[in-house]
């Protein structure tokens, strides 16, 4: 994958309130896989203490925000990444999608970390839900990873596949599931 950060690849994309990425990466086809916006930061802040938190765009998924944040006011941690993973897309799909749907997705979360003057970047990416979380965790070597949990029921779980209980068999680090 390539590292270059070619943010003007991507503005041509990007709905006019939405600054372009700090980063994107793609694939040995040139398909975009992901993004990542600094929140103001430079790079060399990714060598700060990390909680990686997934972001859906759903209520459980801000509560995680909220608990994380709280994790960082407390000082156990430095920074926030926020993820939001994507379904597997196009290369078409993915150049003028990817950035729209994550950045939508993540609004309220990043609003909130902003309110709280909690520092936060973003990764946005295209893979299976679990594993690129874990991944991207790992990656960054986080603290520790927060998610929210929909509160299903152990059957729902099985039956549906929570995601949750996914980075939770995955993980070899700390698992905070919020409900």
């Amino acid at each position: 994958m390539s590292d270059a950060a070619t943010p003007a690849t991507i503005s041509a994309a990007v709905p006019s309130c939405m600054p372009a990425p700090d980063l994107e990466r793609r694939d040995n086809l040139g398909r975009l896989t992901s993004l990542a916006w600094f929140g103001g930061q430079t790079r060399a802040a990714t060598t700060s203490t990390r909680w990686l938190v997934a972001v859906d765009g759903s209520a459980c998924s801000l509560r995680a925000v909220t608990a994380a944040a709280h994790l960082v006011a407390m000082g156990q941690g430095d920074v926030l990444d926020l993820v939001n993973v994507q379904p597997w897309l196009s290369k078409e799909a993915a150049e003028s999608e990817l950035a729209r749907r994550g950045w939508t997705a993540t609004a309220p979360a990043r609003q909130l970390l902003q309110a709280s003057a909690t520092p936060w970047q973003l990764h946005v990416m295209m893979g299976e839900d679990a594993a690129a979380i874990v991944e991207l965790a790992e990656s960054l070597d986080s603290l520790g990873i927060c998610i929210g949990s929909h509160g299903w029921t152990a059957a729902e779980a099985v039956l549906l596949g929570s995601v949750a209980c996914k980075v939770l068999r995955l993980a070899k680090m700390p698992v905070l599931i919020v409900r």
